[in-house]
């Protein structure tokens, strides 16, 4: 690791990003914060430990960062990271007891990384309706920071969901036991096939989804795709198009054995065969027991034990992410 770090719904495909806005009382412009999403459709897969990992690791390249803690109602991003819990939170932002997210975000005592914490004790902020999470997916587009990462509830509430799709770069954490994978490919065919509803709706073809010409019902997407452009090859070639753009990169956490190491490929392989798109396996995280020692203290991980394997394991899959996201911004 490089030098020691410093203590950062669908959405319509057509959907636009807000006009750049004033920071305020500084008079410049605010940045538009590309958005990482760390999802996994079960818990206890180590999603906060990625992405805290992720934004310490951007922060100490100077890349001013924010984390949120979308796990509404369930949140704990806040431990991760070795703060206590704010006395404001995501709670009050839905609630309307403040109108901008930026009045509750709080520093982590990390330099170039803040925080915004997840709904600690409200249920109905547990589960916003749709103006309420439209409201905040604009205010997450517009925050002024390099990146904004965000921690995923478990399962696959569509709610959950549609913060997975706005994401600029998708992470999917997985680790080696059964029900961990068929929760993660549960959760990530979720949202491909949302994200592939909507993109048929714009197209005006949506209703090919359904069923398939002869009448029976379609074995995966990937045939959904094949029998779109068997019908229309150019709208077929366009949506295809669309949904290359779902990449998620998959990270596999707590590998103990060499077969654990392999699993991301094998994954990334079978979804290649069933959606007919690609997975980046973003790296392996080996099981270590510096993470628990590091909870134990109250300490985020990179920087209790940034010398040991996991924590090496995750800036790696930090650069890599933002490699990621600087080669998809550079495509035309």
């Amino acid at each position: 690791m490089a030098g020691p770090r410093q203590l950062r719904l669908v959405v319509p495909p057509t959907a636009e990003r807000p006009e750049p806005r004033r920071s305020p009382g500084t008079g410049r412009v605010a940045r538009h914060g590309r958005i990482i999403a760390v999802g996994g459709g079960k818990g206890g897969v180590g999603k906060s430990l990625v992405a805290a990992s992720i934004g310490i690791e951007l922060a100490g390249q100077g890349r001013r960062s924010v984390l949120v803690d979308c796990d509404l109602g369930g949140a704990n991003l806040h431990t991760s990271l070795g703060v206590l819990p704010p006395k404001q939170t995501l709670s009050d932002f839905v609630s309307h007891r403040v109108e901008r997210i930026e009045d509750v975000v709080v520093p982590t005592g990390i330099p170039n990384l803040s925080l915004v914490s997840g709904a600690l004790d409200e249920l109905d902020a547990a589960n916003p309706h749709h103006g309420q999470k439209m409201r905040l997916i604009r205010q997450l587009h517009s925050m002024d920071a390099d990146f904004v990462i965000l921690d995923l509830a478990a399962g696959t509430q569509k709610n959950t969901l549609d913060f997975f799709l706005l994401a600029d770069q998708k992470v999917l954490v997985v680790v080696p036991e059964h029900s961990a994978v068929e929760n993660a490919h549960r959760f990530v065919k979720a949202a491909f096939m949302r994200r592939l509803r909507a993109v048929c709706t714009v197209f005006g073809v949506a209703h090919l989804l359904d069923s398939s010409p002869d009448g029976g019902t379609f074995r995966g997407p990937s045939e959904i795709l094949d029998s779109i452009q068997g019908i229309d090859e150019e709208t077929g070639r366009q949506i295809q198009e669309q949904m290359e753009a779902f990449r998620p990169g998959l990270v596999v956490n707590q590998a103990r054995t060499p077969e654990d190491a392999e699993l991301g490929r094998g994954i990334a392989a079978a979804w290649r065969r069933y959606f007919g798109v690609a997975m980046d396996v973003l790296g392996t995280v080996e099981h270590d027991d510096d993470v628990w020692r590091a909870a134990r203290e109250r300490r985020p991980l990179l920087l209790a034990h940034p010398h040991g394997r996991a924590a090496l394991s995750l800036a790696h899959i930090a650069s890599r992410v933002q490699a990621a996201d600087a080669a998809a911004r550079a495509q035309p």
